[in-house]
């Protein structure tokens, strides 16, 4: 009796407060949820308005683009995190009903901030999956269940504290959302071994967009083959995550060798496009490329730091350098032998003596300005070439680029097997970044900049289609336009995430049936061939 006092109570308040219509949607909202909630698990404290004083920390928490949170960027009505799966499928049963735009948030690490931000709708809501986080680990059967708002840190931790011999091929960033990660395809360190985390994926639980939750069995193959790196929310909200567990080593070996254009950078690099993709599958050697001081402190310089994981021992680790890329002159006082859970840390950028609870915290140690695009490369870029990139990199105040090597078992899988399809013949992806500090203000230099930069690469990458990847979403490559995206015009930028399996899309119609009333911007870089409306 106290609970449906309390209940009532707090529902007649809520009606009482509005003057504006901002707030009418909000009342809508709640009476909505209040008659299709679950009265055991309340979620009025799970609704944040402009007006609550955690608000902005609650849309800050976990977006990664400090661009996309300036003030002139549009804000949602109000963020709602729900506490349970069921405020989810209610959550989208009442703003179909409604007609709410909705915005659906796991990571927060989208590069273009569609999780959180919507040019094209207002007003919009913001569904964040922050306390759905659960991480259920089954080492007998060498699985795992997983809530769509845990961190990919998370889940490496939970597996740790099972098994030593256990782990996941998923992304290196550990702050990392895994229901929008998994649904880009999750690379990682273990992707030459293993593969992508997309493909080892056993079962999902999804909410479609009629507020329905699915399994494998009930969503049925298609619609499982296409949440499996098909673009986050295209297709359902990922409540769950069935996967595979991968065995590791109990001893993984770490290294990083950075060398300067004055130590032959240029040279090493052109040699480590031939040897990357094609040595030994336990080992995975990104590099991190950057402007750095150089010694006369009074120029610039480009440093190409060599980062790597080895599934082994220093031993085998050295022999295999010394047999495929001498080059990089590796000697053992640059390796760290250590568990596969430190060397996670490592790849991450945490330092030696880091403990590995530090994972829990799902705090991201990345949040900037900054715009980004991606690259697939498929011939080694000569040396006269990255002579230019360097000249380039040299004209920007705080540029990135990072290397990360295929081939191994993501050679073997085929283009179709999921809608990820950058598979054989893919010898290594290129992220580039521009970053800074100073918020809107002169955010266009530095975004003429990369675009200037992409133009540059424009003869050495992949090319009929210049591929891309999906989870570092580029909104210059082709963005919806409300109500009017057609297949065709969705389909110059869909084939570039996606290739031929963007037309695998047109037969699975919940695409854009759920999409265009998620996020019309995704609709069109996931099967956008047609654009329907609730």
């Amino acid at each position: 009796m106290v609970l449906q006092f309390s209940h009532l109570a707090i529902l007649a308040l809520l009606l009482l407060v509005s003057l504006t219509d901002s707030a009418s949607i909000e009342e809508n909202f709640v009476q909505c949820l209040s008659f299709h909630s679950d009265k055991a698990a309340p979620f009025y404290k799970s609704i944040y308005t402009p007006k609550t004083a955690s608000f902005n920390n609650i849309l800050n928490s976990t977006a990664q683009n400090l661009r996309l949170l300036v003030p002139s960027a549009p804000k949602p009505e109000f963020i709602f995190t729900p506490l349970i799966d069921s405020h989810v499928q209610v959550a989208v049963i009442c703003s179909k009903k409604l007609g709410i735009h909705m915005r659906v948030r796991s990571g927060g690490h989208d590069y273009e901030g569609l999780s959180y931000v919507s040019e094209i709708e207002s007003p919009f809501i913001i569904i964040d999956l922050a306390k759905l986080r659960s991480v259920n680990i089954d080492i007998k059967e060498k699985t795992g269940w997983i809530q769509a708002g845990a961190t990919i840190g998370e889940v490496y931790y939970k597996i740790y504290e099972k098994s030593r011999v256990h782990g996941f091929p998923a992304g290196l960033c550990t702050s990392l959302g895994i229901g929008g990660h998994i649904t880009g395809g999750a690379y990682g360190s273990m992707m030459r071994k293993y593969g992508l985390g997309a493909d080892n994926v056993l079962d999902a639980r999804i909410i479609d967009a009629n507020g329905n939750i699915l399994d494998r069995e009930t969503m049925g193959e298609d619609l499982f083959w296409a949440i499996r790196g098909g673009g986050g929310t295209s297709f359902g909200i990922i409540l769950w995550w069935k996967i595979k567990l991968v065995p590791v080593p109990e001893t993984v070996t770490v290294f990083t060798v950075t060398k300067s254009l004055e130590q032959g950078a240029t040279r090493v690099l052109h040699r480590w496009q031939e040897v990357a993709p094609y040595i030994d599958n336990d080992l995975f050697i990104r590099v991190i490329i950057q402007p750095a001081s150089a010694a006369n402190k009074t120029e610039r310089t480009i440093i190409t730091s060599y980062n790597a994981q080895f599934l082994g021992g220093v031993d085998r680790l050295l022999q295999v350098m010394k047999e495929s890329f001498p080059e990089l002159g590796l000697a053992r006082k640059d390796c760290f032998e250590t568990s596969w859970i430190k060397s996670v840390l490592y790849i991450a950028g945490y330092p030696n003596d880091t403990p590995p609870k530090v994972l829990l915290e799902g705090k991201s140690t990345f949040k900037n300005y900054f715009k980004a695009k991606s690259d697939f490369v498929r011939e080694p870029i000569s040396e006269s070439g990255l002579k230019g990139l360097w000249q380039r990199l040299l004209e920007e105040d705080s540029p990135l680029m990072i290397w990360n090597p295929y081939g191994g078992m993501m050679s073997k899988f085929s283009e179709s097997d999921i809608p990820f399809p950058h598979r054989n013949g893919t010898l290594y992806k290129i992220q580039y970044l521009s970053l800074w500090q100073e918020g809107d203000k002169n955010a266009a230099k530095h975004v003429d900049w990369i675009r200037k930069l992409y133009n540059y690469m424009t003869p050495y990458v992949s090319k009929f289609p210049r591929e891309a990847y999906v989870n570092y979403r580029d909104l210059d490559l082709g963005v919806n336009k409300k109500n009017s995206t057609s297949y065709i015009e969705a389909n110059a930028w869909g084939n570039k995430y996606f290739k031929d399996n963007f037309n695998r899309g047109e037969s699975i119609t919940v695409a854009c049936y759920w999409a265009s009333h998620v996020s019309p911007e995704r609709c069109t870089i996931a099967w956008a061939w047609r654009t329907l409306q609730f």
